[in-house]
């Protein structure tokens, strides 16, 4: 007897399909086209919902374009300075960046690593165009990124530059960070009244035995002295850093996120750290997809049922914070 006979009708209500990507297979997309054409072969008369979901790793923004979010494209500093053209999604004033976009492993030419000179200065390329389209909530998804800098490239990005002693701009990567003397923020944008989220695992700190240096330095080329040299570089970094900000966030948890990345968008952007699974089912509409033919014969979904609560609830925010702009010098 064949599963779409008559006594084996198709279950009242609908499938939610919300696969993560499969890395170095499959997309989420194409995972949920997968797994669609499977169940629809198996029971032809089955509504699907197709929900293709991140966690704000690779493939974040190809998520929210999939939910429903415009695709925007734009062309940045990829993680060796080779111009590269990189995605944000956009919905009303928020946005979602992501570090892979710009300054990712897959990034990198030929796939060698760089992990003494690799940058986020995309990634800060991208945020700073997210302003200028009227952004007032961005989520930066940290996950897959290329680089070791302490997220010092995230800042030139956006505006900000890196003085040697003699007045000179640094080069990129997270070695050259030893000989930094001075920062000018004066071309910053102005991020208050901006809230950013970073979608990520809340990790160590920026420095020490379990830094950015020494958990990610390896997984990005790094061999011991190398890992030395980014861990001396990111402990000058942070120095002037947080003497520019008037903000100790060295020791926060998530400041080694993503090379520390984590650590600037702390100190500079004012940044919130939310874990990226949870927090990318509710930028997607998880639960309101989940709900969405059970909210038709019950209204609002069954009583009592969690997802039901949480739908009529709607999605919740991270509580806005109040900050000013970050010091416009320091050294």
């Amino acid at each position: 007897m064949s599963a779409d006979s008559p006594s084996h009708p198709s279950p009242p209500g609908h499938v939610l399909l919300a696969p993560d990507r499969f890395p170095g297979a499959l997309t989420a997309a194409r995972a949920a086209r997968h797994l669609a054409a499977g169940l629809r072969r198996a029971r032809p008369g089955v509504a699907l919902v197709e929900l293709p979901v991140a966690d704000g790793g690779d493939g974040t923004v190809e998520a929210a374009v999939a939910a429903g979010w415009r695709r925007v494209e734009i062309e940045v500093c990829g993680p060796t300075g080779r111009p590269v053209t990189a995605r944000l999604a956009l919905n009303g004033d928020s946005a979602v960046v992501e570090l892979a976009e710009a300054s990712g492993l897959r990034r990198l030419p030929g796939g060698r690593p760089r992990p003494l000179t690799a940058s986020s200065v995309g990634t800060g390329q991208l945020l700073a165009h997210a302003v200028r389209l009227g952004a007032r909530r961005i989520v930066l998804g940290l996950g897959g990124g290329a680089c070791t800098d302490g997220g010092a490239g995230l800042v030139q990005g956006l505006g900000g530059r890196l003085l040697d002693a003699l007045g000179k701009d640094l080069p990129p990567g997270g070695a050259a960070l030893r000989s930094l003397h001075a920062l000018d923020l004066r071309g910053l944008p102005d991020m208050s009244g901006i809230e950013v989220v970073v979608a990520g695992d809340p990790a160590g700190p920026l420095l020490g035995r379990t830094g950015a240096a020494a958990v990610d330095g390896p997984r990005r080329g790094a061999n011991r002295d190398e890992v030395r040299l980014l861990d001396a570089g990111l402990r000058r970094w942070a120095d002037l850093a947080e003497a520019a900000a008037r903000k100790a966030a060295r020791d926060l948890p998530g400041a080694g996120t993503a090379g520390g990345v984590g650590f600037a968008a702390l100190t500079f952007l004012g940044a919130t750290i939310e874990p990226g699974p949870a927090l990318m089912l509710d930028l997607l509409g998880f639960a309101a997809k989940a709900l969405r033919r059970a909210a038709g014969r019950h209204r609002g979904g069954r009583p009592g049922h969690p997802l039901a609560a949480r739908h009529r609830a709607g999605a919740r925010r991270p509580r806005r914070r109040p900050r000013g702009r970050a010091g416009r010098r320091g050294g």
